[in-house]
């Protein structure tokens, strides 16, 4: 029986939490649990679930406090960051809540039998319904956005599929203790226990994904770490979909337009995206191209100056820090690369400092590497065909951003050009950390950045746990309420029109 500790990487202490690793047994029987609530809370309707939504959302505001405090204690990110991250989560929940009761994503649409030009034609209505339990991996750091009540957690019940989350090894009373508010705003709803289940350690963690009760799996975090997971999907007897968002460099292109204008307000901007909540961001800038000449050469002191002299931080735990330690000094240590700011010995292991690379495009295929922490690669192009032929050979990112002036249109214009097939968004004369959760978010990106087409943030995260089904001359009692003929409750197309 493994008991668990929880870590503070500020200060390395180490603290019994009262909580072991789940089972094997155990996790079948949180999985079988929620594959028995599945019935009823698809029952429970759009209505029901709205509610459910909104009293978790509740649930969470009332402990803030609680939840803060603990968050901070496991993770080392400061008080305003984790009071925003509870915001965001409540918030995330009451938008989901208001796409349910308002019912587009369900995307029915209904085709009343009679004659066509192909002859007589079947009565057929369809819209998307719950794929089953879902399984959440919790993210090491959003501790509650990307965790327990996170997007995936928050998407997937406003599909109508219960979730069993396997919580975060680095914040472990967190997850525990958001899990336990879930819980209970299910229970104040009546709605079957198995809506929301929860298991601790690597061994559960495995177990879940192979359960043949989960139908769908949704993961933030490292490419090894979703490699493993995806390998073990891949070998059940029934396939289900994995959807990870893995790693990503996103790159950031200044031009010499916007080097010259306002090169020193890019670099304040950069060193706020590079080094916020200690660089342990999926959106964090790691490839910075940068013009030769007297502009970029400023904007690049300027950067490395400010990087220079901000604090170092606790990284989420002391595995990450060694790991962007490790990762940064290799980098370093490649031909042709010089560190314009070498990250510091700190004297805590899960602490680390700012560190900043320097490279050319000849070059950059070795420094083509996520480093998660506070740390960024520049890479000085010579003219636009240098700049183009580097970023052709970047991988797929959550991102790609680019400042330039309004007299280079036509340089912007073809980089967009040359980005839009590597990023799953374009930032213009903006830094990509910070991602708005609304209807039109999109967070997500070619491989491997994700190793889906589905986003992980924004109301549309719910296709991810939905399937497409079709009822043929169904008898009316039989059809869902959406797909009744007079419903006015949701959007559908009725004979090819749209009525809203």
């Amino acid at each position: 029986m493994t008991v668990l500790s929880s870590h503070n990487p500020a200060t390395g202490e180490a603290t019994p939490t009262g909580l072991r690793a789940t089972t094997t047994e155990e996790v079948d029987r949180i999985v079988t649990e929620a594959h028995a609530g599945a019935r009823a809370l698809a029952a429970s309707g759009r209505e029901g679930r709205a509610r459910l939504l909104e009293a978790m959302a509740e649930r969470l505001e009332e402990s803030r406090t609680r939840l803060v405090e603990t968050a901070m204690a496991e993770t080392g990110l400061p008080r305003p960051r984790l009071e925003g991250e509870v915001g965001r989560t409540t918030f995330q929940l009451r938008l989901f809540a208001e796409a349910v009761r308002e019912g587009s994503f369900l995307e029915a649409a209904i085709d009343h039998a009679g004659q066509t030009s192909l002859g007589p034609a079947p009565d057929v209505r369809r819209m998307l319904v719950p794929l089953g339990p879902v399984a959440v991996f919790g993210a090491s750091n959003f501790p509650l956005a990307f965790s327990v009540p996170g997007g995936d957690t928050v998407s997937a019940v406003a599909a109508g599929c219960p979730v069993v989350v396997k919580a975060h090894e680095s914040h472990v009373l967190t997850s525990q203790l958001a899990f336990e508010l879930l819980r209970a705003a299910v229970e104040e709803l009546g709605l079957p226990p198995g809506t929301v289940g929860l298991v601790h350690g690597r061994q559960a963690g495995a177990d879940l994904v192979v359960h043949p009760l989960i139908k769908a799996v949704g993961f933030t975090g490292s490419p090894a770490g979703g490699r493993a997971l995806l390998d073990l999907v891949d070998a059940r007897p029934e396939p289900i979909p994995f959807y990870g968002e893995l790693g990503s460099l996103n790159p950031l292109v200044i031009t010499s337009g916007a080097a010259a204008a306002r090169g020193a307000a890019v670099a304040e901007g950069l060193v706020a995206s590079i080094t916020g909540s200690a660089g342990q961001l999926c959106t964090k800038p790691g490839l910075v191209f940068v013009p030769s000449g007297e502009a970029g050469d400023e904007l690049v002191e300027k950067l490395a100056a400010i990087l220079a002299e901000s604090a170092a931080q606790p990284l989420l735990n002391g595995g990450i820090a060694s790991s962007y330690r490790e990762i940064l000094g290799r980098l370093a240590a490649e031909p042709g690369v010089t560190a314009a700011v070498t990250a510091a010995e700190q004297s805590e292991p899960a602490w680390a400092a700012a560190g900043l690379l320097v490279a050319g495009t000849a070059g950059l295929s070795q420094v083509m590497e996520e480093c998660f922490g506070p740390a960024a690669v520049v890479v000085r192009y010579a003219d636009e065909t240098d700049l183009v032929a580097a970023l052709s050979q970047v991988p797929g990112s959550l991102t790609a951003s680019l400042h330039s002036e309004p007299g280079e249109s036509e340089l912007t214009r073809r980089l967009v050009e040359v980005v839009t097939p590597l990023a799953g968004r374009l930032v213009f004369n903006g830094f990509p950390t910070g991602v708005r959760v609304s209807w039109a978010q999109h967070h997500g990106g070619p491989w491997p950045s994700t190793n889906t087409l589905h986003t992980s943030v924004g109301v549309t995260a719910m296709r991810r746990f939905l399937r497409p089904l079709v009822w043929q001359d169904a008898p009316e009692e039989l059809l869902p309420e959406e797909l009744r003929d007079g419903h006015t409750g949701a959007p559908r197309r009725i004979d090819g029109v749209l009525h809203p």
